[in-house]
């Protein structure tokens, strides 16, 4: 008989309650769900003292591998909100994603949380000689570039810098206004 159930299970991301991760994981595999948690050491400082602690890679986040036609034992654990999706349909991570996310969790290589950077994101410079700096990033290569443009000039001036000095920030921030011509910064550039 072959029908919806026959599919092969994927890995969707379940979205869980604050804090609530390792319950979550630990909840999965007493139910024998196939689950990732993948978590990262960092050290914390307390009043007195420096702790090294595991914290989730993605906070709020635990991935789950499952036939989406079966996935009410994994919405009534504890602690899962929803499974990550479009409206009411689950959507799977990508393949190729998640064997990166295992890959990693397996090494024993230090990764940690990062801000989604993507090609259009209003960016700030918060490290580095050119800190405070505004720009959009127009492609994901190395090195990084800022490119500053003046809009009176109809100019631009680019300097490399390091991708690590750079967070998203919110749109609609205002342009700044430097020694009487408007200068717009607008464009991160990764050649």
């Amino acid at each position: 008989m072959s029908g919806t159930l026959d599919r092969p299970p994927h890995w969707f991301a379940l979205r869980v309650r604050s804090n609530q991760e390792r319950k979550v994981a630990l909840s999965l595999a007493t139910k024998d769900i196939e689950h990732l948690l993948p978590l990262s050491r960092q050290r914390r400082r307390w009043s007195d003292r420096m702790r090294d602690i595991e914290v989730p890679l993605f906070k709020g986040y635990v991935f789950s591998r499952f036939c989406v036609e079966r996935r009410l034992p994994i919405l009534q654990t504890p602690g899962v909100v929803d499974i990550v999706g479009h409206g009411k349909m689950p959507v799977p991570v990508d393949d190729a994603e998640m064997e990166a996310i295992q890959q990693i969790a397996a090494s024993s290589e230090t990764a940690e949380p990062w801000p989604y950077l993507r090609v259009g994101t209003l960016v700030r410079v918060d490290r580095g000689p050119l800190e405070g700096l505004e720009g959009r990033l127009v492609a994901i290569k190395k090195p990084a570039r800022l490119v500053v443009s003046v809009t009176l000039l109809q100019r631009a001036v680019a300097v490399e810098i390091e991708e690590y000095w750079v967070t998203p920030i919110a749109e609609g921030v205002e342009r700044h206004q430097k020694a009487g011509a408007r200068v717009r910064k607008t464009n991160i550039r990764r050649p």
